[in-house]
């Protein structure tokens, strides 16, 4: 089992007007041990724990910050995910999924614990980390509608220290890997499954190894649904060998898509294995029924 920081990160986030949230953390001590791993691990999480500590910010007060009580994201989180594996992060909303997957991309500190992707610390190693790890978001804004999507991919391709010649292969790759249609149409034309393509396309541009998808198809149609799902699990895992890695609030597509699950709740992982397993630890249910029996278990009810 991994150890805790040597220096225990404090994050502040202060909550303005707008939904704007700022963090700032302080730098955690380089003195971390290993976490132990197999070699068919491809990431190994070890007593990971993340505390928010609120600030509201009030504009017209005699005192204008004031704190909120600290929220658990994460608390005490242990698992693994094998190579080549598909694993379902499952929760509601807060449970701690998406920060559970912006530790793993090395946007957010732990406050304690550890996590270790292909054997690279995401504290200590952050910089191996992002040459390895892929992220893609549901609300995707980074992208600038005035470029065509070929000019999106070589922008943050450069962005990324890409070389100009391998870029151009890299392109011409993932265009046809992923059925990427329409690169020379601007990126506000494109549809919603489109955009997602291109998203995982640009995620895909420095070859990593490990891809965290947070709700890839949460604003996408029947149709788009099933295409990403085979993109996924023909493309991605079966030809290009990726670790995925997805929440999602889809009980049918966690059940379709993954591998394993691990069902979160109030920053707390509660149950975790094969749809096989979870169902006969709770009396061959369907998964709904298996999701809810677990959650409300949890808070008592």
């Amino acid at each position: 089992m991994g150890g805790k920081l040597t220096d225990t990160p404090v994050t502040y986030a202060i909550v303005a007007k707008g939904g704007v949230l700022v963090e700032t953390v302080a730098q955690p001590s380089a003195l971390r041990p290993a976490i132990p791993m197999r070699s068919d691990d491809a990431i190994v999480i070890r007593g990971l724990t993340k505390v928010f500590h609120p600030i509201e910010l009030r504009l017209r007060s005699l005192h204008p910050l004031r704190r909120r009580p600290p929220i658990s994201a994460l608390q005490d989180l242990t698992l693994t995910v094998r190579c080549s594996e598909v694993l379902g992060l499952l929760g509601t909303n807060g449970a701690g999924k998406t920060t559970l997957l912006k530790i793993l991309a090395t946007l957010v500190l732990p406050n304690a614990g550890q996590a270790a992707v292909h054997g690279w610390d995401v504290v200590r190693d952050a910089d191996q980390v992002r040459r390895i790890v892929g992220l893609v978001t549901s609300e995707e804004r980074s992208f600038y509608w005035q470029l065509t999507g070929l000019e999106n991919l070589e922008f943050f391709a450069a962005f990324q220290g890409l070389a100009a010649r391998a870029t151009v292969a890299r392109i011409e790759e993932l265009r046809w890997t992923l059925g990427l249609e329409a690169l020379d149409r601007r990126f506000g034309l494109y549809s919603t499954g489109m955009r997602h393509r291109l998203a995982i396309a640009r995620a895909l541009l420095p070859q990593p190894t490990v891809l965290l998808l947070d709700e890839p198809t949460r604003s996408l149609d029947p149709l788009a649904t099933a295409a990403l799902h085979r993109l996924i699990r023909a493309t991605l895992v079966a030809k290009l060998g990726c670790t995925i890695v997805i929440a999602t609030h889809s009980l049918a597509e966690a059940e379709a898509l993954c591998d394993r699950l691990a069902i979160l709740h109030q920053g707390r992982l509660l149950a975790y294995g094969t749809v096989l397993e979870l169902r006969r630890g709770a009396g061959a249910q369907a998964l709904p029924a298996l999701f809810e029996q677990i959650v409300t278990r949890e808070d008592g009810v």
